[in-house]
C-alpha cells in the first residue's frame, strides 16, 4: 500500500504535488515564452498599482479557489503557508515549481504584480475559514432508499474487472467493461477528484475524495450516489478501511483528520498537532494498512508518522456506537482509534509500506523554503516505532507509487523520480540498492502485475519531450525491453486489467484517450475517447492488493 496516487492525481495525484498550480492552463504557452527577469527586478515601483485580487482572480483562481481555499491546487492561506518564506513565494510564482503543474508567470506577469499575488496569498481570510463537527454534520446527505437497492450488479459484466476512469478534463467518472473495453456507465463527479477512488472489500461501493474536501460514496453496482459529506475545506486524500465499515479524510485545511462511517456518518475529528498542541499540521494524506487494520497518517509539517487502529476487539465498542462526536470519545477510552506516534527526523511526505505492512518507506520533500533535507529516504518499523534504515535514492523518489516484486529470490521494490530520469530498485531486505534503470524523463507512476513480467512507467514530470514516453522494464533483468510513445501528448498512469493480460494508458489531454495495449507484445488493441483520463482503478487488482498496483 502506498502514498498514493495521484490520480491525483494530480492526479492526482496527484498526485502530485505542488504547492502552487496556478493557471495551470498557461502552463504551455508559459513554455514558449522569454525568459523572466532575474529576482532582483523584483521590486515594486512606487508608481505601479497592482489589483491583486484581481490577478488573482485571472491567473490562479481556476486552481486554487476563488477564496483561496483549494481547488486542483492547494489552498493558498497564512495558515497552508507556514514553511514557505515569502520570498521563496516570489521564486516560485515567478519560475513555477520543479515536478508539479505549477507554472512560471514570470514572463507574463510585471514584478510589482507578482510581489502583490505573493503579498495577496499571506494575507488571513476574514473571518477565518472554519470546518468543525457541525458543518460536517450539516453538509451530509443520504438516500435513505439505497437500503432497499438490489445486491447484484444491474449491468453485464464482470464486477471484478471494472474499470473506474476519472476523466478530470470534464470531470465525469466512467465504468469500464475490462473485458470488453466498453463504457459501461458515465456520471459527473464532484470537482477536481484527487488521491484514488477507494473500494469496499466486495467491490460494490466505490468513495472519491475531491480536494475541495467532499466525499462520495457511490453504489457501482446499482449506479446511483449513496450519500455524500464534504470532510475539510482542502482535502488531501480518503481511505477505507479493511473491513469497509469506516472511511478517514487527511485535510490540509482545516488541519485535521474526519473518520466516518461507511454511510459517511462523521464519527469524530482528530486534530494534527504535537501531543503538547503546540504546533498544527497539514496532513499529508492516510492510508488503510489492512493486515494491521489501522489507520497510517503522513503529516506536512510534523516530525510524526501516526497509527490509528480500528482493530476488532473493538467491534462491540464500534458497533454500539450512536453517530455523534461526544459518544465517539468514549472508543478512545478503550484504546480504539488512539494516535500512536512514531518520532523522525523530518517529516515524511510519501511513503510505501512493503508486503508484510510492519515497515514504511518514505521520503521527504525540500522544505518549501528549500532549506529541508531530503538526501535520502526512511524505513520506519511501525511496530518499535523508530527508523530502523536509510534508502539510498537520489533525487525525489515517488515512493507513494513504487511496486514490489520477486528478483532473484529476493523481494524488490522498484520506485520512479519526480526529479530524476530513473527508476531505483532497492531490496526489501538489505535496504541497499541494487540498481538504477535509466528513464527518459521524471516519471510519477510504475504499475505492473502479479501475472505480468514487466513494469511500466512514465515520464510525465519531464520538462522535455519525454512526457509521451512509457519505458517497459523486464523484471527479471531489470533492463528496458520496449518504450510506448504518443507523440506530443502526455502519456500516463498504466492499470492492469484483472488477470494481467492488458495494459491500459492515459493519454492526459482535454480530448485524450484509453488506450489498451497488450501487456506481451505492446501493441495496441483499443482506443476510446475520454477527457483527461487522469487514472484508472481496476477493481480486482485494488481490493486484492495486487503488487503491481497502488493501494
Amino acid at each position: 500500500m502506498k502514498l498514493k496516487d495521484l490520480q491525483d492525481i494530480v492526479p492526482p495525484l496527484l498526485l502530485a504535488a505542488g504547492l502552487f498550480w496556478m493557471g495551470l492552463g498557461q502552463a504551455r504557452a508559459d513554455a514558449a515564452a522569454p525568459a523572466a527577469p532575474p529576482l532582483a527586478q523584483l521590486a515594486t515601483p512606487a508608481t505601479v498599482k497592482a489589483d491583486a485580487q484581481a490577478l488573482f482572480g485571472q491567473h490562479c483562481a481556476s486552481c486554487h479557489g476563488a477564496q483561496r481555499l483549494g481547488a486542483m491546487g492547494p489552498a493558498l492561506l497564512p495558515e497552508s503557508l507556514a514553511r514557505l518564506r515569502k520570498q521563496e513565494a516570489l521564486k516560485v510564482i515567478q519560475n513555477g515549481r520543479p515536478a508539479t503543474q505549477m507554472p512560471a508567470f514570470g514572463a507574463q506577469l510585471l514584478p510589482a504584480e507578482i510581489e502583490a499575488l505573493a503579498a495577496l496569498i499571506y494575507q488571513p481570510l476574514k473571518p477565518t475559514p472554519q470546518w468543525g463537527a457541525a458543518d460536517i454534520l450539516a453538509s451530509r446527505s443520504f438516500d435513505a432508499a439505497s437500503k432497499t437497492w438490489p445486491s447484484v450488479p444491474q449491468w453485464k459484466a464482470d464486477p471484478m474487472n471494472l474499470f473506474v476512469v476519472v476523466e478530470g478534463g470534464d470531470h465525469h467518472i466512467s465504468l469500464l467493461d475490462g473485458d470488453s473495453f466498453e463504457v459501461i456507465h458515465r456520471f459527473p463527479s464532484r470537482f477536481a477528484l484527487h488521491g484514488g477512488p477507494k473500494f469496499t472489500p466486495d467491490g460494490r461501493f466505490v468513495f472519491f475524495g475531491s480536494r475541495d474536501g467532499w466525499i462520495t460514496k457511490y453504489d457501482l453496482w446499482n449506479l446511483k450516489i449513496v450519500a455524500e459529506v464534504r470532510a475539510g475545506l482542502n482535502m488531501r486524500n480518503i481511505a477505507v478501511s479493511g473491513d469497509g465499515k469506516l472511511v478517514m479524510a487527511a485535510n490540509y485545511l482545516p488541519h485535521t483528520l474526519a473518520l466516518f462511517d461507511a454511510d459517511l456518518n462523521p464519527l469524530k475529528q482528530f486534530a494534527a498537532t504535537t501531543l503538547d498542541g503546540v504546533q498544527s499540521s497539514r496532513v499529508s494524506a492516510v492510508y488503510d494498512a489492512g493486515p494491521r487494520r489501522s489507520f497510517v497518517v503522513a503529516l506536512k509539517d510534523i516530525a510524526e508518522i501516526w497509527e490509528i487502529s480500528y482493530d476488532p476487539k473493538a467491534a462491540a465498542i464500534y458497533d454500539g456506537l450512536v453517530h455523534d462526536y461526544r459518544s465517539s470519545e468514549a472508543i478512545a477510552k478503550d484504546g480504539f482509534l488512539n494516535i500512536r506516534r512514531t518520532l523522525l527526523a523530518q517529516p515524511l511526505d510519501d511513503f510505501f509500506f512493503d508486503q508484510s505492512y510492519a515497515h514504511v518507506l518514505g521520503a521527504g520533500r525540500p522544505s518549501e523554503d528549500g532549506q529541508g533535507k531530503t538526501e535520502l529516504g526512511q524505513v520506519v518499523n511501525l511496530d518499535v516505532r523508530r527508523s530502523i534504515a536509510t534508502l539510498p535514492i537520489p533525487g525525489m523518489p515517488h515512493l507513494g507509487s513504487g511496486i514490489t516484486f520477486d528478483w532473484q529470490g529476493r523481494r524488490v521494490l522498484a520506485s520512479p523520480n519526480l526529479k530524476d530520469g530513473l527508476v531505483t530498485v532497492i531490496d526489501l531486505q538489505s535496504w541497499k540498492k541494487l540498481k538504477d534503470i535509466a528513464t527518459p524523463g521524471p516519471g510519477f507512476f510504475m504499475r505492473s502485475h502479479a501475472n505480468s513480467r514487466y513494469a511500466w512507467v512514465d515520464s510525465m514530470m519531464s520538462s522535455t519531450g519525454a512526457k509521451d514516453t512509457l519505458t517497459i522494464i523486464d523484471k527479471q533483468t531489470l533492463e528496458t525491453v520496449a518504450q510506448v510513445k504518443e507523440p506530443g501528448k502526455t502519456l500516463a498512469h498504466i492499470e492492469f486489467t484483472k488477470d494481467g493480460r492488458y495494459a491500459l494508458a492515459s493519454v492526459w489531454d482535454m480530448d485524450g484517450a484509453i488506450i489498451v495495449l497488450d501487456g506481451s507484445s505492446f501493441k495496441e488493441i483499443k482506443r476510446l475517447p475520454m477527457s483527461k483520463p487522469v487514472g484508472k482503478y481496476n477493481v480486482w487488482n485494488k481490493i486484492n492488493r495486487d503488487e503491481g498496483t497502488s493501494h
